[in-house]
């Protein structure tokens, strides 16, 4: 009598496998279109983008990127980068820790709040500053009398910058930190570590390939942001205007040269998170591979 403990691998039958596979002849329509699709709406695009940044040659694209404008343009972009991701890397952090480690009222509320950036147009987010912020807002009067400057000034970039890029983060930790439960950091905690020790050796190298990925996310969309930062900052060429701003103004003042070559530099930023991305997607995936099989 077999041991029924022992599991024996049994093939799928024909009729199952006959359910779940596709003809040659439909797997080969479907990867046409895919590939055509992303071909033409992807591909394309930053192949144009690239040729018509050279199409002046070399001097061109040189100068125009040594223009002061669009130099001041990408020091602001990476500034307003370089401070949004670390603040939503933290909050990031905190809320997935919060959410998949601890049972609270408000936590489905919470989970719902982080997902708003994604429901809401960037138009609209940057408005609400404007109301907020505004010389006629109920905050306007004060911040004018105190010297603080929050729209039309980087303040303002920034925290535009943060709502619609603070999803990223948390969002990748949240499912991860869930699949792996709560059961090292008790053990930690019952072997003696504190709280910060905890995290620092047990909470963060479990999940720095998450992590990592949802900074990469979060960056990318930052250097990127368009329609919030371009409520909020006034369009002050060289003081307020990020790299996807000081593009606009370069083409509709039908310098599409200056623009493309601009241009390029947020392709070619894309193409370097695409590359990252896919390299943390291998090892991100592997390491919850294994958890599961944990």
């Amino acid at each position: 009598m077999a041991d029924p403990s022992i599991q024996t691998y049994a093939p799928p039958s024909e009729a199952a496998t006959a359910a779940v596979t596709e003809s040659p002849v439909a797997r080969a329509v479907l990867m046409t279109v895919a590939f055509l699709f992303l071909g033409f709406f992807l591909v394309l695009p930053l192949i144009i983008v690239f040729q018509q940044a050279f199409a002046k040659g070399m001097g061109t694209y040189l100068s125009s990127l040594n223009d002061h404008d669009t130099l001041a343009a990408i020091r602001l972009t990476l500034l307003v980068a370089a401070i949004a991701v670390p603040l939503n890397l933290v909050y990031g952090v905190a809320a997935a820790w919060a959410i998949a480690k601890f049972e609270f009222k408000g936590k489905a509320f919470l989970t719902t709040l982080i997902d708003l950036p994604f429901s809401v147009s960037p138009v609209i987010s940057g408005l609400v500053y404007v109301l907020l912020f505004g010389a006629q807002s109920m905050l306007g009067p004060w911040l004018k009398a105190n010297g603080i400057e929050i729209l039309f000034a980087v303040p303002g970039i920034v925290l535009a910058t943060v709502f619609v890029t603070f999803p990223f983060v948390a969002r990748e930790l949240i499912p991860l930190m869930q699949e792996q439960g709560t059961g090292d950091e008790e053990a930690a905690l019952s072997l003696g570590a504190n709280g910060w020790q905890t995290f620092w050796y047990v909470t963060l190298p479990n999940i720095k390939w998450g992590l990592l990925y949802g900074v990469l996310l979060c960056n990318a969309r930052a250097m990127g942001e368009f329609g919030a930062v371009s409520v909020v900052s006034g369009h002050i060429r060289g003081v307020t205007n990020t790299m996807p701003l000081h593009i606009e103004i370069l083409y509709n003042e039908y310098n599409a040269a200056a623009a493309f070559a601009v241009a390029s530099l947020l392709a070619g930023l894309a193409l370097v998170t695409l590359v990252l991305k896919t390299i943390l997607e291998l090892r991100y995936g592997a390491e919850l591979a294994a958890t599961r099989g944990h």
